[in-house]
Order: C-alpha cells, then sequence, then structure tokens
C-alpha cells in the first residue's frame, strides 16, 4: 500500500465479476499514480472477490475489504473509513476511468482552497465495454448548486466526483436509509455549506456503463427519495427552496418519466411527464435533455426501440 496516498479510490462492488476487472485496469492506467484503491465487496456472491484479489497480490495500492450486503451507500461509507487518502474518488465497479482523470481532477483540487468536488462529463458505455454516441454533459442548470442539484444532479452518477475527504467530516456520510438518490442528498448537503465549489470539466473522463440487468427500477422506490431528498432541502433552508420547489419537481417527474421509457413502461412515463408539465412546464423549452423526454415520450414506440438498439438490450 502507498504509505500516503495523495487519493483513496471507493469502489463498492456487489456481483461483479464481469465488469470490476475493467474498473480495476482502468486505475492501473491512470497517468497519476498516487492512489489507493479499495474495493469493499458488498456480499458477492457470484465470485468478484477472485477477480479482486489478483489485483491485489499484483499490485500493494489495491486493497479488498469484504462485508454483509448493506447496500450502496453503506459500502461507499465503509470503504471511506478505511481511507488514508486527503481526497476521496467515487467509481463504481461497473464503470472505468480515462487514464486523466485522476490527474486533472487532483491538479484542480490542489489548485484551487474554495472547490471542495471536482467531476467531468461522461460517455455511456455498452454491457460489453463498447462506447455508445450518449455523453452526461453535467452542465448544471442554474448557477446555484442548491438550486440546480434541486433540479438535476449534475454530478450525473456515482463514479464521477473527486472531493475533499473533509467534506465527509463536515455534512457525515451518504445516508444509508435512502435506497436511491442518495448521491445527490450528499451532494445538496455539501452546497447548503456554501463554504465549497464544484468544478465541471468539460472533457469526458468518465465511462458510464449501461447494463441491461440494470434497466430494471423501482420507480416508486426513486420517487419516494426523490421526494425525500428536495423536502429535507426545504426544511433546512426554506426560504432559499421554496420558489423553485414546482421547477425541482418538474425536473423529477421528468427524470422518473425517463426511467419508465429506458423500461418500457410508456403508460407511466407519459403519466410522469403529465404531471411535469403540470408542476412547470417551461423546462421542456428551456432544457434540451426535457425536451428530448418530452419527445421520446410522445414517439414512445420509436424512442424505446432506439435506447434498445444503441445499448444492445435485447428485445423482450
Amino acid at each position: 500500500m502507498v504509505i500516503c496516498p495523495k487519493v483513496s479510490v471507493i469502489i463498492p462492488a456487489y456481483n461483479i465479476r464481469s465488469y470490476i476487472g475493467d474498473a480495476l485496469a482502468s486505475l492501473k492506467r491512470q497517468s497519476f499514480q498516487n492512489f489507493e484503491a479499495i474495493v469493499v465487496d458488498d456480499g458477492s456472491c457470484d465470485g468478484t472477490e477472485l477477480v479482486v484479489k489478483s489485483y491485489v497480490e499484483e499490485d500493494s495500492r489495491f486493497r479488498l475489504l469484504q462485508k454483509q450486503n448493506g447496500g450502496l451507500s453503506s459500502a461507499r461509507n465503509y470503504g471511506m473509513r478505511h481511507a488514508h487518502g486527503s481526497y476521496i474518488a467515487l467509481l463504481d465497479g461497473d464503470d472505468a476511468y480515462h487514464p486523466e482523470k485522476l490527474a486533472n481532477h487532483v491538479a484542480k483540487l490542489d489548485n484551487n482552497s474554495d472547490i471542495g468536488v471536482v467531476y467531468s462529463s461522461s460517455r455511456t458505455i455498452r454491457d460489453d465495454g463498447r462506447p455508445t454516441f450518449m455523453y452526461l454533459s453535467g452542465k448544471p442548470v442554474k448557477s446555484d448548486p442548491v438550486l440546480a442539484l434541486l433540479c438535476k444532479n449534475f454530478v450525473c452518477h456515482g463514479s464521477n466526483a473527486v472531493f475533499r475527504r473533509c467534506l465527509v467530516n463536515e455534512v457525515g456520510e451518504f445516508d444509508e436509509n435512502l435506497r436511491s438518490s442518495e448521491d445527490i442528498d450528499f451532494w445538496l448537503r455539501v452546497a447548503l455549506t456554501r463554504r465549497w465549489g464544484f468544478y465541471r470539466e468539460p472533457r469526458a473522463l468518465c465511462y458510464y456503463r449501461v447494463r441491461p440487468s440494470g434497466l430494471t427500477f423501482n420507480v416508486e422506490q426513486m420517487h419516494h427519495c426523490c421526494e425525500q431528498v428536495i423536502q429535507r432541502a426545504y426544511s433546512r433552508y426554506p426560504e432559499l427552496v421554496e420558489p423553485i420547489l414546482p421547477t425541482a419537481y418538474a425536473y423529477m417527474y421528468r427524470y422518473l418519466a425517463r426511467l419508465c421509457l429506458q423500461t418500457g413502461n410508456i403508460k407511466q412515463a407519459r403519466d410522469f411527464v403529465n404531471q411535469a408539465l403540470a408542476k412547470d412546464k417551461s423546462i421542456f423549452y428551456t432544457d434540451l435533455r426535457s425536451l428530448i423526454t418530452l419527445v421520446s415520450v410522445s414517439l414512445a414506440p420509436l424512442a424505446k426501440l432506439a435506447i434498445r438498439q444503441t445499448l444492445q438490450i435485447p428485445a423482450r
């Protein structure tokens, strides 16, 4: 293990034997090498740990921690409690980093004492690792990060951020009671300190894998968790949050509509779009992604086919 690693990369892993090797190999290829990689096996039963052990045996920077299954937040928190780095990087075990990911983000944190979180644009990859045409830009829809996060998670996904370890001491760990939207809740708590800034690197330095098995969403659970996150922010800063509540709910319903569209539940997708329109229809002509969602729901059969062809998801 690196004696004093600059970065601790936390990698939660649950039954991803087919993908974890790609994630760890992407760390070996980093131009920035002063890191430790902490893989938290969250109760896998598919031999995930066997792939990880081969990296641990070859490279002392790689560590394997094993625990009973407790979910994504539990695994991330467990890893962070064992971290030695002054910066924390998150990498889900089925995603991967561009070789310049850590170098770029560490340099930005080193040179800007007011920035707490650095992230980048991302490129979507298919189940087999091949890139798609889809990018996640990470552009906030509002200049105020609190208001922007209430509308959309501009950090985009759980493999994208590198942040100062001291943030955990200030705002707490990931909420293990949230089964989804736990990352938005964490970034909101950081933003609500009004102390730390977020920086977006426009280059796509992260690869976000969309797996067919990952497209089965518990939409009701996500709906409940999203509402919890919005209401928590409102309870902390009611005067700030109240004016944007209709827009925040419109974006939430738009997001749920996209999930329903991906899983083929066209009727529910239309219901969520209608609720978004009722809350704040302006998002559909001020935000391109929202407009695309509206058009996709309107042309649902064609949109469903296009998504499945892009990600090579077999027809049911």
